[in-house]
């Protein structure tokens, strides 16, 4: 009898319920695995395009910036060329206009731009991380540091391209839905990397600067996220620009020994003086820092512009100013340019670069402190004679700018990028670290950590204050609507 007649082909008998039910399993299985897998997700590759992407808008963004601030410089010095007396209309003038500018809706746009940034990565709030780095704000910050360096301002470049390198990143995850508070920290972190990295073209200071400055910890899963965003950053800014070092390639050396004081010395007094500048411009409310608050706060406008012509007057006991970010002088400094500055360079450029953070104008202070850095250490050269002064003034910018910001990794890598020394890297961080000590001693809070925490307060007082206002609205509804519902009085008979 042939089987085929009776019950027909295997072919056509319906499935074992069993097996279907394994290959759905099997399916669910899989597309967890490929959904929770770090190189299989989409949901993950959307997240690295977008930082990739990303890093390299913040590179394009800060090259541009890099060239539209020198030639926003070269506007002003050509103007002092014809005249030394032009700044003492313009620098005020352009001061005030930025305090007024920066007194409403602009407000984030103040300062550095890197306490913002700390600021918006510490608190998990839309609203507050939205008004800190919207592209309003990072193009706004662009602006008026542009007009800041016009009008002939101490300020560098460098902390406003990490404000708009976070302020880029965030904004392009939100555009693409990356709303959760994770996700946006490590937009902001990444694009803060991202920033200093291609503003100074040293990628390797990038990353430490994420690690030691903006975090204040490291998060394992976020070492490639802040490496491929600096690589992406960093390329863009090597293919524009070349690969070139800030301050150009220096050949220094410091032989173990005698020469080693001058470690000390450019470590505990340029840290010293790092702490002091970093405690004058913190806010207070005691002695000249609180007295400064006061007078700002009564009329920030004309205080601005007091500041601006403290600048200039500053500036007359210079050779070329104190004006802009110092590069060139202190390029000057560490080649040795004989008559290229005047003996108290430091001095004057950290009191100059006091006027400009006192008048609360956009601008960062990484590229000035490097300027009164090497000020510094060329005076302490002056004093060791048998030491290589190149070497005093390198150490000397290192301490100052470790001394400012209290972040020796930070300071000794950005040193290191910055001249391309590699022979210098022990006493460069022995330098930094005895800064860091030193400084300690003088201002206890690092400047951007105290300047962050004054906008994270600022914050949650407004919130303490949205807070009590809805109370205070609902215990008035809740009274109107007892007194309604209350049944009349009795009334008194005639």
């Amino acid at each position: 009898m042939n089987p085929d007649s009776v019950s027909g082909s295997a072919a056509d008998k319906p499935p074992h319920p069993h097996s279907a039910s394994r290959s759905r399993v099997y399916s669910r299985y899989l597309g967890r695995r490929i959904n929770t897998s770090e190189w299989l997700s989409p949901r993950q590759w959307q997240r690295r395009i977008l930082f990739w992407s990303g890093a390299i808008i913040v590179g394009l963004a800060a090259v541009g910036f890099a060239w539209a601030a020198d030639a926003a410089f070269d506007q002003f010095s050509r103007l002092v060329h014809e005249s030394r007396f032009w700044p003492f209309i313009v620098t005020p003038a352009v001061f005030a206009f930025l305090s007024w500018a920066t007194n409403g809706v602009l407000k984030s746009t103040r300062g550095s731009g890197i306490p913002q940034a700390i600021a918006a990565l510490r608190v998990e709030d839309e609203g507050f991380r939205h008004s800190l780095l919207s592209l309003k704000v990072a193009v706004g910050k662009m602006a008026l540091t542009l007009l800041a360096l016009v009008g002939g301002a101490s300020v560098g470049r460098e902390g406003p391209t990490v404000h708009v390198g976070a302020g880029l990143l965030y904004t392009l995850g939100r555009r693409f839905g990356l709303t959760d508070a994770a996700s946006e920290g490590r937009f902001i972190l990444a694009g803060s990397a991202a920033g200093l990295a291609a503003a100074f073209n040293t990628p390797l200071a990038g990353v430490v600067f994420a690690i030691e400055e903006m975090s204040g910890a490291f998060e394992h899963r976020m070492s490639g996220v802040i490496l491929t965003a600096v690589i992406m950053a960093g390329v863009v800014s090597l293919g524009l620009l070349g690969n070139y070092a800030y301050f150009g390639r220096f050949d220094i050396v410091l032989p173990l020994g005698r020469a080693w004081i001058a470690v000390a010395a450019c470590g505990l007094i340029c840290g010293l003086m790092g702490g002091l500048y970093a405690r004058l411009i913190q806010p207070g409310t005691r002695g000249v820092v609180g007295w400064v608050a006061t007078t700002r706060a009564r009329n920030p406008v004309l205080f601005a512009a007091g500041c601006g012509m403290a600048l200039v007057v500053l500036s007359q006991f210079t050779h070329h100013g104190l004006y802009g970010t110092g590069y060139q002088q202190a390029k000057s400094i560490l080649q040795q340019d004989d008559g290229s500055t005047v003996v108290l360079f430091g001095i004057l450029k950290m009191l100059g670069n006091i006027a400009c953070s006192w008048a609360g104008i956009p601008g960062g202070f990484f590229s000035p402190s490097l300027a009164v850095g090497a000020g510094l250490g060329e005076n302490i050269s002056h004093f060791l004679p048998s030491i290589d002064p190149s070497a005093v003034v390198l150490l000397g910018m290192t301490a100052y700018l470790a001394g400012v910001t209290q972040a020796p990794l930070t300071s000794t890598v950005i040193s290191m990028e910055l001249t391309a020394n590699q022979q210098m890297v022990l006493p460069i961080m022995a330098a930094a670290l005895l800064a860091r000590a030193a400084s300690a001693l003088v201002c206890r809070k690092p400047i951007y950590r105290a300047l962050a925490d004054v906008l994270v307060k600022n914050h949650q007082h407004e919130q303490e204050l949205k807070r009590g206002h809805r109370d205070a609205e609902a215990e008035e509804v809740a009274a109107r609507g007892g007194a309604a519902h209350q049944p009349d009085s009795p009334r008194a008979p005639h």
